[in-house]
């Protein structure tokens, strides 16, 4: 099983009313839970870890995961408020107004009784609830408890309207790089935590400190990745007209980890020999999923039917 750990939440996404008023319709989001949904849909046994309100919204969120086949064993129900975001987008680039305190997400606990992490192929973390505590010392608690235990993905998909102490939130950041496999981050997250695009020598130190991928996503400008054997290795985007980038770097996540599984090459010692023709597939089936997402509104991520795999490229 592939897991996704950390947020699950309803955007509220701008459309135009009937009679021209701008108005907010809710949709199912959350990067962490979009993840979740992507490897589900694309064929893998997927689960959800992360809280999840028993309210009106968080009943959305839950029939929302089931749909798209997603576990829910690991996820943890309360009567806290579902967290609430609001979308606006500057110059095709999505921001968001945020309502998350005393939520179910941000009250989630890590419960180590709970994981056997040995029979999961890979856990992912990452978004909004690495931010603010209790939640982000709970999952840095899970991550290396699992560390070694199952290839470890980190996206720190950074909200800096959210981020009240950089300085700290820079160091969290780092800490989880430090002890993942994987990480990917887009080029917007990347100038936020290390300013600029001196993508090359972040990597190197990643590789380094025992990261066996580092990917860095940049929108239409497509996707370069650095591994210790296969080097660093670009891949274009496909041209696609773009409706809306919601939820687009989530799908790219959750198909790389499942192109990467499929071909054999999500465990961590499979991983580090991963061939230079295996990663571009797997780079260039996450680049068409993303692709499919940008391709139509919300983030819907595509199903297994839509998209032919990395491994029969």
């Amino acid at each position: 099983m592939l897991l996704s750990c950390g947020d699950a939440l309803i955007d509220f996404v701008p459309v135009k009313s009937a009679d021209g008023r701008d108005a907010y319709v809710p949709a199912v989001g959350g990067s962490c839970l979009n993840i979740a949904v992507a490897m589900s849909r694309l064929g893998s046994p997927a689960g959800f870890v992360g809280g999840i309100s028993t309210d009106m919204f968080g009943t959305m969120v839950a029939d929302h995961l089931a749909a798209s086949n997603v576990s829910l064993r690991h996820a943890r129900h309360s009567d806290n408020e579902t967290t609430l975001a609001f979308v606006r987008f500057v110059n095709g680039e999505p921001h968001y107004a945020f309502y998350d305190e005393v939520t179910a997400a941000q009250l989630w606990a890590y419960d180590p009784t709970s994981f056997s992490f040995d029979q999961i192929d890979a856990l992912h973390v990452g978004s909004t609830t690495l931010i603010n505590e209790p939640a982000a010392t709970e999952y840095l608690a899970m991550f290396r408890d699992a560390k070694g235990r199952t290839t470890l993905s980190f996206d720190p998909n950074c909200r800096p309207s959210l981020v009240r102490n950089k300085t700290k939130y820079l160091a969290r950041m780092t800490e989880f790089i430090a002890i993942a496999d994987i990480v990917r981050m887009s080029d917007l997250d990347f100038d936020f935590l290390f300013g600029g695009n001196d993508f090359q020598n972040k990597a190197n130190e990643a590789l380094a400190s025992g990261v066996a991928l580092f990917v860095v996503t940049r929108g239409s400008e497509g996707v370069t990745a650095w591994h210790a054997t296969a080097g660093q290795v670009e891949v274009p985007a496909p041209a696609v007209k773009v409706v809306d980038s919601i939820g687009a770097g989530d799908t790219f996540q959750g198909s790389l980890l499942v192109a990467l599984r499929e071909a054999g090459r999500i465990e961590r010692s499979a991983l580090e020999a991963i061939s230079r023709d295996e990663l571009a597939a797997a780079l260039a089936f996450g680049t068409r999923c993303a692709a499919i997402t940008c391709s139509r509104a919300g983030a819907n991520p595509p199903w297994k039917s839509e998209v032919s795999p990395s491994w029969d490229r």
